[in-house]
């Protein structure tokens, strides 16, 4: 009968698997950073894509190939950043070279430009978030040449409740944003995430207002607040554009 291994043994053995697994983990997330950064670049390329109304879903309704994302957003999309300051155009610097810190807080502002096959812009791009119930919600909301109408909106990353504040990432729900108006007469109109449906609510109509998701009202009244927030930040080059 062999003799019980002592306690030294057992904690020795213990902290061996733990550093060895330690090690296999770090070895296997330097290995697979390339490929998740380069997961997550395509990732949003798409969803600009989608935003700005690009036909980024097959007859089946699956994702097109990263490859032929690539190959549409390098041959039709624009970018530039904005100071977040003074919405002035940054010369040299591009989305991909920024922080993500200096996005969340702002201070730089991404935008992407549609452009026809002739080079002509088309329509404008840029990244929307902000809290919903649970979870920072994320998004691109796109607008059409004339900086007044919302050409698209899409929302990819959230932790909303499944079955309500998730509705967020449904097409019937982003599809609400084509066709509202963010500017009007003038003036800024504010958006607005209704409860309920904009035809109960607006008889008459409305034309920046979209229908809600039936029990998410909170998750609502974020979209609407931070939709507003990021518009309000990039409206001193809107301003500039509409100008010319």
């Amino acid at each position: 009968m062999s003799k019980p291994k002592g306690d030294g043994y057992v904690l020795g053995f213990a902290a061996v698997i733990c550093l060895t697994c330690s090690v296999l983990l770090a070895v296997s997330e330097s290995v697979l950073k390339p490929f998740k950064e380069k997961n997550v670049a395509n990732d949003k390329r798409f969803n600009v894509l989608k935003a700005l109304g690009a036909e980024v879903l097959t007859a089946d309704g699956s994702r097109i190939p990263p490859e032929k994302v690539n190959e549409l957003y390098s041959a039709f999309v624009g970018e530039m950043v904005l100071d977040g300051a003074t919405g002035k155009p940054l010369e040299g610097v591009l989305p991909g070279t920024l922080d993500p810190e200096e996005i969340s807080a702002r201070k730089k502002l991404p935008l992407y430009i549609r452009k026809d096959e002739a080079g002509n812009p088309m329509k404008f791009a840029f990244p929307v978030s902000g809290k919903g119930l649970w979870s920072t919600i994320y998004g691109y909301l796109a607008l059409e040449k004339d900086l007044a109408t919302i050409a698209g909106a899409t929302f990819y990353k959230h932790g909303e409740t499944p079955g309500l504040g998730c509705e967020v990432e449904a097409d019937w729900f982003q599809k609400n944003f084509a066709g509202k108006k963010t500017f009007k007469d003038g003036a800024r109109t504010k958006f607005t995430v209704v409860k309920g449906t904009v035809a109960d609510k607006f008889p008459d109509g409305n034309d920046h207002a979209v229908d809600g998701m039936s029990g998410a009202t909170i998750t609502g009244d974020g979209v609407a607040k931070f939709i507003n927030a990021d518009l309000d930040r990039y409206e001193t080059y809107f301003r500039d554009i509409r100008g010319k």
